[in-house]
């Protein structure tokens, strides 16, 4: 897949996501937004730049992690030929798109057990994060936002391993930032119209078609990767 098909494909992907990312991280969201003094979280002008400053500094832990995936897939991929072992990579991405479409559209919650397992790193960093709350500087939000970034998200594993096979540290870090930015317009919105937003996405046609959308991304990967391992 061309590098500028990926970044948009991710871009999408993290956007019809963002269901996902609502139900995840609206909670935080909201403990954030709410952390802040009155005449800050009830001025939009003045809470716009604590919102940007959280969410650049996830965005910004999410390339960082493309970033490391990317050169392990490359490292991977040095021992191995490398046309399959990308391919199969990318299938396997496939397959774990779809669970996560299937666990946004609410149809099926195995993943939440990947999710489990990455929540042993989390125990070592949230500490980090709590040291910093409650947020008082936009220079704060944004150390918050880096460490918010390594919350552990089947959607975002879903992502990374797509990362691995990438082909490079740059590739895996431009498939990140485009998933990140993906993420942005519902994360924003969240700080902003929280009650609102909430009570949206759980309307179940809204989980039904983003997660159609996630899983149609899915399949469009292991079938690319199925043509060209058959090929």
């Amino acid at each position: 897949m061309p590098e500028n098909i990926s970044f948009f494909a991710a871009l999408a992907v993290g956007f019809f996501g963002g269901v996902h990312c609502v139900g995840m991280c609206g909670g935080i969201v909201g403990a954030l937004t709410f952390s802040l003094p009155a005449e800050v979280r009830e001025r939009p002008l003045r809470l716009l730049p604590y919102l940007l400053a959280y969410n650049v500094a996830r965005i910004t832990s999410y390339t960082v992690a493309g970033a490391i995936a990317g050169t392990v897939g490359l490292l991977g991929l040095s021992l191995v030929p490398m046309q399959h072992a990308q391919l199969i990579l990318l299938g396997i991405a496939g397959l774990f798109m779809v669970m996560m479409g299937l666990y946004v559209g609410g149809w099926w919650f195995g993943l939440t057990r990947i999710e489990q397992a990455g929540s042993r790193l989390w125990r070592f960093i949230e500490p980090i994060g709590r040291r910093l709350m409650p947020v008082r500087s936009p220079g704060q939000a944004f150390g918050l936002g880096l460490v918010w970034g390594w919350l552990p998200c089947g959607l975002v594993y879903s992502v990374l391993i797509w990362a691995l096979s990438a082909g490079g540290p740059l590739q895996g870090a431009l498939l990140m930032l485009g998933f990140g930015l993906g993420t942005l317009p519902n994360l924003l919105a969240m700080g902003a119209f929280a009650a609102q937003l909430a009570a949206f996405v759980q309307r179940q046609w809204v989980r039904w078609i983003a997660g159609g959308m996630v899983i149609a991304f899915g399949l469009y990967q292991l079938f690319i990767a199925g043509a060209r391992l058959a090929g």
